[in-house]
């Protein structure tokens, strides 16, 4: 009897596993099997836009200093046959010298680009837009610092320009600094990902309207 009955436990029990392992989720499908590799695609971009800031914001700060400690007092620097010509100028607008009389709203500017990246950066799936993201976040960062630290004080500091195009002290073009150009670079880029339907998620639009068809089709 103690045999029997056992074997008749042992054989509930067995049941009771096999309806657990064919359980379903409260939508009806079967319970979700993580997908190998989906934790490692989804940090990649989050570490490519911390790889594009850190670059661009490197680059600003060190092209900034060689450019107060070597161009300070000097003539402009004619470069490729006048194309380039390097400058020290101090600009108290916002990129190209834009907005001058503004200087104290551009840090809370740059302040709140950063704060939205980092806050997107939580559903992050496209290296493509990772790369536009890091650009602009760089090259916020990068004039804030001197908003934040130069002369003439906290939040009002002047951002320092070195680059004049095709004459020198912006005759032709505003002097710009590479913080300005990644900016720029990265607002293009984000566009035509908008553009061309590619979202931040890493999914298309013309994905979303097929699988919004195929439900309504289903329904």
């Amino acid at each position: 009897m103690q045999a029997v009955g056992g074997a008749a436990l042992n054989g509930e029990k067995a049941l009771a596993s096999d309806q657990s392992l064919g359980q379903t989720t409260p939508s009806g499908g079967e319970a979700a099997t993580p997908v190998p590799g989906a934790s490692a695609r989804s940090r990649r971009p989050i570490a490519v836009l911390a790889l594009a800031s850190a670059v661009v914001l490197g680059i600003d700060l060190v092209t900034k200093q060689l450019a107060v400690s070597e161009l300070a007092g000097r003539e402009p620097v004619r470069l490729f046959g006048g194309a380039v010509y390097l400058d020290v100028i101090r600009n108290s607008g916002a990129a190209f010298s834009l907005g001058t009389g503004y200087t104290f709203v551009f840090p809370v500017i740059a302040m709140a680009v950063a704060a939205w990246i980092v806050w997107t950066a939580r559903r992050l799936r496209s290296v493509p837009w990772a790369i536009a993201l890091g650009l602009v976040l760089g090259g916020a960062v990068g004039n804030l610092v001197d908003r934040i630290f130069r002369a003439p004080g906290p939040m009002v500091g002047h951002v320092v320009d070195m680059v004049s195009l095709f004459a020198p002290r912006g005759e032709v073009f505003a002097v710009f600094n590479a913080a300005d150009s990644a900016l720029c670079v990265g607002v293009a880029l984000a566009l035509l990902l908008e553009l061309t339907g590619r979202r931040v998620d890493g999914t298309r639009t013309r994905d979303r309207d097929q699988a919004a068809v195929s439900d309504s089709a289903r329904g």
